[in-house]
């Protein structure tokens, strides 16, 4: 290695980037750079993860909110109200996801986002592949209908005005039903700013590796408007690789700044040209995980905020020796009190493990046969809504 930076074998001789080789990105009248962009992912992406992630990086990335369901925001649903919400920090750019299959549902709560909560971009989810969301006809199953797809987006660019709309798929249902370069081409028919894919289908869950040859495809067939792939981004260094090798305009970052929201200051550092810091202690990383907690505390309350920092303890102290065996009693965690005395009795010396690098945080378990409703795939040429969900936003 030639620097204090940690790389795993598959990034050990990846150059660093040339002066001018990344550039910014475009997307309608904001400009992102480094071109860096967080997943939406329910539970996850909540105002409390978005402030540490933008502490870590300078604000210089686009933070998306985790998926608000329409519907349930439209109805003025107290927990979606709460998820949609966006901290004293991001005042600037306010950025979310909207899911939903019903283009006049979507259009007005696109109307209320823009209109009354000064949303600066909005973001549509045709990827999710949970069952309770393909059995609806919605999120990844929505683009095996053209028409219904193009109805929605341009429904909602045209209710969104000049704030930007961009669109976020997978490959498809499987390898036999892929949607994706009809989905890219719709985006950027029906007035999308940009288009990121998922390189995965949803049959493939978070299984296997992402085929960024797709994002190459997409990017050859997609030429007025920025294509941002994701899928594997665990390094700083493999996001330079996708750029490189897939020709995309961005890079959408998900599983691997889970317990990782230094991950964002890294990719800051090494799209521009820079070594980035030597990764965390486990000292210091015991001291972002009490922050989070602090934070997850002061948006949900004591009860709920503990409730969310248990999956959390695990990905933060994943990979590092002798830590495994304080999980149980992380996880069953209910006070701040009960946290900070567990937290303080763990060592804060380790160096951070090489092995932690592309450690699997989250939803690794396998494949599945993807729900769709009854009669979906044979009337792929309609663009009929079925009634949208009430809520399903993220816990």
């Amino acid at each position: 290695m030639t620097s204090t930076a940690l790389r795993s074998e598959l990034n050990r001789d990846v150059p660093a980037a040339e002066p001018g080789e990344v550039r910014p990105l475009q997307i309608g009248p904001l400009e992102v750079f480094p071109p860096v962009v967080l997943a939406p992912m329910a539970g996850v992406t909540n105002a409390p993860f978005r402030t540490l992630c933008r502490r870590f990086s300078d604000d210089r990335c686009l933070y998306v909110s985790e998926m608000i369901t329409a519907r349930a925001f439209i109805e003025g649903h107290s927990r979606t109200l709460q998820l949609a919400s966006f901290g004293a920090d991001e005042q600037g750019l306010k950025s979310i996801q909207l899911y939903g299959s019903n283009p006049a549902t979507l259009a007005e709560a696109t109307r209320i986002l823009v209109a009354e909560w000064g949303v600066h971009h909005i973001d549509m989810n045709f990827g999710c592949p949970v069952r309770k969301v393909t059995g609806n006809g919605g999120g990844a199953a929505i683009p095996l209908k053209p028409r219904l797809l193009a109805k929605i987006v341009r429904s909602v660019v045209q209710s969104a005005g000049d704030v930007p709309v961009t669109i976020k798929f997978r490959k498809g249902i499987d390898e036999d039903l892929l949607t994706y370069l009809d989905a890219g081409h719709i985006g950027e028919t029906e007035g999308a700013k940009a288009v990121a894919l998922h390189a995965r289908t949803a049959a493939q869950l978070y299984a296997g590796e992402a085929d960024w040859n797709a994002i190459a495809t997409l990017k050859q067939h997609v030429k007025t408007i920025p294509v941002l792939g994701n899928g594997d981004v665990f390094e700083c260094w493999d996001a330079l690789r996708m750029l490189r090798q897939t020709g995309c305009d961005g890079v959408v970052v998900g599983r691997g700044c889970l317990g990782r929201p230094w991950l964002f200051g890294e990719l800051c550092a090494v799209l521009t040209g820079q070594e980035p810091a030597p990764p965390p202690g486990s000292g210091e990383v015991l001291d972002t995980l009490r922050e989070h907690a602090r934070l997850l505390v002061g948006f949900f309350g004591e009860k709920t905020g503990m409730l969310q920092i248990r999956k959390w303890t695990g990905w933060y102290l994943k990979g590092f020796p002798g830590m495994k065996r304080h999980l149980p009693a992380l996880h069953m965690v209910k006070t701040s009190a009960e946290l900070e005395a567990l937290l303080a009795a763990l060592p804060r010396d380790l160096p951070f493990p090489e092995v932690a690098l592309r450690a699997r945080r989250c939803k690794d378990g396998g494949t599945q046969q993807v729900s769709l409703p009854e009669g979906f795939l044979q009337a792929r040429d309609e663009d009929l809504v079925l009634d949208d969900p009430e809520h399903i936003d993220g816990g």
